[in-house]
């Protein structure tokens, strides 16, 4: 029995010393490989660099290619929620356009096939920025110039009545002149006459008709056209409604003949200018 007790406790002592000696002896060997490493010759320390790239190549590029993805895959997703809100409202946007664009396009296009005068017409909507309504200037500014194709002269539609003509214009805006405005003189047919007349703004909210001999036929509510103007109107357009006619006190012979638009100015929101014989 105590033969076989000693036998029992030799491998247990033994195992328990070489545990001991393996980590000197482990230390003095990489210590040994270190300074063997360090001193060796250039040539053989690039060699052993090198054959470890070979061996290791596969897992280390793996590795490589995680790490590079991961790093470039974060900023990526962070930056697409970030601009998510951005890309949500541009294309809000871009969708109210386009639905006014297409609500702009139906009605010119609806104006145009119902007067022949806007058959080879080009219109150009523009909104109010401004009115100018007073007893000596009647005048509008709109938001559209010579960069749209707005030029001096050009006949103004408030719906679908001439309410002026085009007389300033600077690249992005123009002001109309209202044929209510005194400085504005226009040329008129009234009824089925055919003659022409000449119309002047009185400076409120009407105008008069000069120079019509009395001998015509003219009655309150006769309408009023804006005559045939090569180059600005390809045929009469209405602009207004007699309201009064009766022999002018100072000339008998002549009529004197008030007329008013046929749209209240004030109620505009927008106007749109026609361009003949449009470039392009």
């Amino acid at each position: 029995m105590a033969r076989m007790r000693n036998k029992a406790r030799v491998p247990k002592h033994n195992k328990t010393v070489l545990g001991s000696l393996s980590r000197p002896m482990l230390f003095t060997w990489c210590m040994l490989a270190g300074l063997i490493l360090l001193f060796a010759p250039q040539n053989f320390t690039n060699d052993l660099q090198f054959a470890f790239a070979r061996l290791f190549r596969w897992p280390l590029t793996i590795g490589k290619n995680i790490s590079l993805y991961t790093r470039a895959r974060q900023p990526t997703t962070d930056t697409k929620f970030e601009r998510e809100p951005q890309y949500r409202n541009y294309i809000a946007n871009l969708e109210q356009e386009l639905r006014e664009k297409q609500r702009i396009l139906e009605k010119l296009t609806k104006l145009r096939s119902r007067f022949y005068a806007l058959e080879n017409a080009g219109l150009i909507m523009a909104d109010i920025m401004k009115y100018t309504l007073n007893g000596t200037q009647n005048e509008l500014t709109i938001n559209r110039g010579r960069d749209d194709g707005l030029a001096k002269g050009q006949f103004v539609l408030g719906d679908n009545s001439i309410i002026g003509t085009i007389t300033d214009v600077s690249p992005r805006t123009s002001n109309v002149r209202l044929f209510t405005d005194p400085a504005s003189k226009i040329a008129v047919r009234i009824g089925n006459l055919n003659v022409d007349s000449l119309m002047q703004g009185r400076g409120n909210d009407g105008a008069k008709v000069l120079l019509l001999p009395a001998k015509y036929k003219v009655s309150a509510g006769d309408k009023v056209m804006a005559r045939k103007t090569p180059g600005f109107l390809d045929a009469p357009m209405i602009i207004g409604t007699v309201t009064s006619c009766k022999r002018d006190d100072q000339r008998p012979i002549i009529w004197d003949i008030t007329v008013k638009p046929v749209c209240d100015i004030e109620k505009l929101k927008s106007v749109t200018v026609i361009i003949m014989n449009p470039q392009g």
